[in-house]
């Protein structure tokens, strides 16, 4: 069966976003780049909401004819451009980029996509990963913790009353100071 990974940065102090949104503090440097290639390769699908799902679309399917754009750069953009997409969203009547819309996260659903073959899916957007967390949907979390404590901003998981036991299997640094912690879902998820 298919796992779902939540794979997104963080900073230290827990947020997914800066304030005002921004991700100018993600330092995603040439190592870090490939490293997401290599994952995201062995990946069938990403699940994402519409917010990410629509940045996404604003820049990679075209990001491999940008002349200044590195290796790994030009290679995510044929990985995302080629990758199935399922994009959570109550607005969006269609997406574009292999892309479906689905209007919610039904979990027999969501059953039905992990029991067919092929590699892992990847959660894109703290807002879905959330409702799927809170639904113990979410079989491994891969958390890139950024050397940065921003004081401020969206947090990746805001207080839902939802307690998810987690088991670390990995952790790894890289030359940059970011920090992977990758952690499977343990047996003990409870509600809060």
């Amino acid at each position: 069966m298919r796992k779902i990974i939540l794979s997104l940065s963080v900073s230290l102090d827990g947020y997914f976003e800066g304030p005002g949104g921004s991700l100018d503090w993600h330092l995603v440097d040439e190592e870090l780049h490939q490293h997401f290639n290599d994952q995201l390769r062995t990946m069938s699908a990403f699940l994402d909401g519409r917010v990410s799902h629509e940045l996404m679309a604003a820049y990679w399917p075209t990001a491999d004819a940008n002349p200044e754009a590195s290796p790994a750069e030009a290679e995510f953009a044929g990985i995302w451009r080629d990758m199935p997409k399922y994009v959570f969203s109550r607005t969006l009547t269609k997406a574009d980029w292999n892309a479906k819309v689905l209007r919610r996260v039904d979990r027999e659903e969501i059953n039905a996509l992990k029991a067919q073959p092929g590699g892992d899916m990847v959660i894109g957007g703290a807002t879905i990963a959330d409702e799927f967390r809170r639904q113990g949907l979410i079989d491994a979390y891969h958390l890139y913790v950024m050397p940065v404590i921003l004081g401020a901003g969206r947090p990746l998981f805001p207080a839902s009353g939802v307690r998810t036991d987690l088991r670390l299997v990995e952790t790894r640094r890289f030359t940059n100071g970011v920090a992977l912690l990758r952690y499977e879902a343990g047996a003990g998820d409870s509600q809060g």
